[in-house]
């Protein structure tokens, strides 16, 4: 399929936000969002197909795709617009044999040589990182870099390609610049110490930091 990334993907995280997948949806949505991945590590199955059901009801009263992190299942029994995948999840043609040739599956990758494996592969996307130090993850990966990102980029051609890990309002037009089309922010948008109603103002001011055309290395 045809699949545009938009510059910004937000991810969505319960704990740090402290706020329930349908709420930051919402309030990602309210700033400008247009495509959100729901993340979810804590809650049982159940609760969280509960919980997408209604954020990807709001999702849509915006125009707004959503991506669910991991669970293929949880994606089909929803009716989501795709899955991103890890590198020991479900693997990518099978997800797509699960969810159609309409849906949107990315996947994860941590160096030049996953992301060129995984270039061959039924994905509408790469993901890369982490491109900084990240604390939204318990065990991450080891950082890339923007060097490293401009390799991925490299050997990847013109897949579009996600830069994750670490990424501040303050950083992400360099990341931009070194070859990524979308940058995925969690912590930047979400990590409001209790003021929830900033997440739409944050998410609208990183739009705005990411409107100008940056363009970046390409093979």
């Amino acid at each position: 399929m045809s699949f545009e990334l938009p510059k910004l993907y937000p991810i969505t995280d319960r704990r740090l936000s402290g706020l329930s997948h349908t709420e930051q949806t919402a309030r990602l949505c309210e700033g400008g969002a247009r495509l959100v991945q729901l993340r979810e590590k804590h809650l049982s199955p159940r609760e969280f197909y509960a919980e997408a059901v209604e954020a990807l009801k709001l999702a849509r009263t915006f125009g707004a795709k959503l991506i669910v992190n991991d669970r293929a299942d949880v994606a089909l029994a929803m009716g989501a617009d795709g899955v991103h995948l890890g590198q020991d999840d479900l693997p990518p043609a099978a997800a797509r044999d699960l969810l159609g040739v309409r849906a949107v599956i990315g996947v994860s990758t941590h160096s030049v040589e996953q992301a060129i494996a995984a270039a061959r592969l039924a994905v509408d996307y790469i993901a890369i990182g982490p491109v900084f130090d990240t604390t939204s993850k318990e065990r991450p990966d080891p950082v890339v870099g923007l060097e490293g990102l401009c390799r991925v980029r490299a050997a990847v051609g013109h897949l579009p390609l996600v830069a994750i890990g670490g990424i501040t309002a303050e950083r992400a037009v360099s990341v931009l610049e070194a070859g990524a089309d979308s940058v995925a922010v969690i912590g930047a948008l979400l990590s409001t110490g209790g003021r929830p109603a900033e997440i739409s103002s944050r998410t609208r001011e990183l739009l705005s930091r990411l409107s100008s055309p940056h363009p970046g290395p390409r093979s």
